[in-house]
């Protein structure tokens, strides 16, 4: 598994996020305070505080490749 926060601060970047993590084979959850879904769900996103950092869990050994694509997402 790998672990690290993104920020999604417009419906636009939502979008986007998505489009890029439906893509994967594997799982990838989201998860704001008690709260994870689905990262591919844009329902499940809404549902998530997204005034605060996310952390997403890709469930993978080797999501490099994720975290290049969703560098303009990132934060530490």
């Amino acid at each position: 598994m790998n672990t690290f926060f993104i920020k999604l601060s417009t419906i636009e970047e939502i979008r986007k996020f998505v489009e890029i993590v439906t893509r994967q084979e594997y799982d990838i959850d989201l998860s704001s305070g008690r709260y994870v879904v689905d990262a591919k769900s844009i329902m499940g996103i809404f549902s998530l505080d997204l005034m605060n950092k996310i952390e997403l869990t890709a469930h993978t050994d080797n999501a490099e490749a994720l975290r290049a694509e969703l560098a303009a997402f990132i934060v530490q």
